[in-house]
């Protein structure tokens, strides 16, 4: 459009001074029309960079929640499978004790059980052999002495 009114103001005007005043003209209607643009796409662009903003934190929002999810489900996963591996050590490490004959913590448990019932055994027949001898020896001295028919007397 502005070159439609150069070339036809060029064409109208005959004298080098009109033609330098139409080309001051339309200079400074290009400049304005310039100035015009930048302050429109200024403004738009204001608005324009406001909604990416604001579609940015939405998309942030969105996709901060599916890894918060995705997290959490590899997490789970993950434990689920380190538990798993801790197990099957657990099992390797207890079969190579057996191979080697050490005892387990039940076989270890089971016989501090029995010692404490053969220990309670032999504390109570202690007891009872102190016991015996005291009363022993009244009843060997008894048997002992053994009695004498009374002699017959010669009268």
């Amino acid at each position: 459009m502005v070159k439609k009114l150069v070339v036809k103001k060029l064409r109208t005007v005959g004298k080098d001074s009109q033609l330098s005043a139409t080309i001051r003209e339309s200079a400074q209607q290009i400049w304005l029309a310039g100035l015009g643009a930048f302050a429109k796409a200024q403004e738009e662009g204001n608005k324009v960079f406001d909604a990416l903003v604001r579609e940015g934190e939405t998309i942030q929002k969105t996709t901060r929640k599916v890894a918060e999810e995705k997290v959490t489900e590899m997490a789970s996963k993950a434990t689920g499978t380190w538990d798993k591996l801790e197990q099957v050590f657990e099992n390797r490490v207890a079969r190579s004790l057996h191979s080697l004959g050490v005892p387990t913590r039940d076989d270890v448990a089971a016989l501090t059980k029995r010692v404490a019932e053969l220990q309670a055994a032999v504390d109570k027949l202690g007891k009872a052999a102190v016991a015996k001898p005291a009363a022993r020896p009244a009843v060997a001295a008894k048997k002992a002495v053994p009695r004498k028919p009374a002699a017959k007397s010669a009268s």
